[in-house]
């Protein structure tokens, strides 16, 4: 596509000519505008994408909270330190 105007939206000599209405130049233009942005790369989350980071980050945040203050991990971390502080005295 060759473009003679320096508008990258305006009709090439290639292509046939848009129509000369107002409205139906602004429907061209934001049609190729549209398809510009469709045909671009994605890059970075959208904020659905946040959102479900953010659930999923609390979820493992409390599965990671529930495990180290269950019984077991504290029993084995007062054990740790008792037979530390016992090999000091």
């Amino acid at each position: 596509m060759t473009s003679t105007s320096t508008d990258q939206f305006e009709a090439s000599a290639d292509e046939p000519a848009a129509p000369t209405t107002e409205p139906a130049r602004r429907r061209n233009v934001l049609a190729r505008r549209w398809a510009a942005v469709r045909a671009a790369a994605e890059a970075g989350m959208s904020t659905a994408e946040y959102a479900v980071g953010t659930v999923a980050a609390c979820a493992f945040a409390a599965v990671l909270y529930r495990v180290v203050t269950g019984s077991s991990i504290v029993t084995g971390l007062t054990d740790l330190v008792e037979s530390a502080l016992a090999t000091l005295s």
